[in-house]
């Protein structure tokens, strides 16, 4: 039969044809969303992933030179923008 790719979601978000954004500008788009698995939260999204990238760099000072380990908390949630355009939480 027809070959499939090996990721279903790649036929439709491969080409980044919905929108393309800056990392910052996804930060900032995350706010508008009132996230599902946490409704009660008074700050804004963003702030948690300021929150984790900082709270990782505390925990772990020997990973200094390690810029990717930070990266990776600022950036864990933002898939979550996906809700914005119809996907679900």
């Amino acid at each position: 039969g027809p070959q499939r790719p090996a990721y279903p979601q790649s036929a439709e978000y491969g080409s980044c044809a919905l929108r393309k954004m800056s990392i910052m500008e996804a930060l900032e788009l995350l706010d508008q969303l009132v996230d599902e698995s946490d409704p009660d939260v008074d700050f804004p999204n963003s702030y948690h992933a300021y929150q984790t990238a900082e709270g990782i760099r505390r925990a772990h000072p020997d990973k200094g030179r390690a810029d990717w380990f930070h990266l990776v908390g600022l950036l864990h949630d933002l898939g979550k923008v996906l809700a914005l355009f119809g996907e679900p939480q």
